[in-house]
């Protein structure tokens, strides 16, 4: 397994993204464009870059100063403890409220209240978990 939001790892995520129709079809159908960013909390810039364009990832790799809707941070074992084992909306919402997932960059409340990205969100850490 490579090293998680490495280029490798992050070229991986893009092809279980796209062929996971509750994430990419989901995203599809309101249209979601956005590049999202993750890395580890504390960290001075995320490590790797997902580029959706109608809920299709169509590039992703390490970050290199891309421009970015979405900045996701949390600890390796937070991050490894979830795609081991995806969180739910409760799950979520206590991550975030804890602290443990923080979103740099981006709305979470926005997201959280639309069930049509909501439930892609979640099912994006079940994709991650096959990376």
């Amino acid at each position: 397994m490579s090293e998680m939001f490495s280029e490798e790892w992050m070229g991986k995520f893009m092809e279980e993204w796209n062929k996971e129709p509750d994430l990419s079809d989901a995203l599809a159908k309101i249209g979601f464009n956005s590049v999202i960013a993750y890395g580890f909390d504390g960290d001075d810039a995320p490590k790797g870059y997902i580029s959706i364009e109608n809920g299709k990832a169509t590039a992703a790799g390490a970050f290199d100063g891309q421009d970015i809707n979405w900045d996701l941070r949390a600890t390796p074992e937070n991050w490894g403890k979830w795609m081991k084992k995806p969180p739910g909306m409760m799950g979520l919402g206590v991550a975030y409220t804890s602290r443990k997932l923080k979103f740099n960059v981006g709305d979470y409340s926005a997201m959280v209240k639309d069930p049509r990205m909501a439930t892609p969100f979640i099912k994006s850490f079940t994709v991650m978990g096959r990376a």
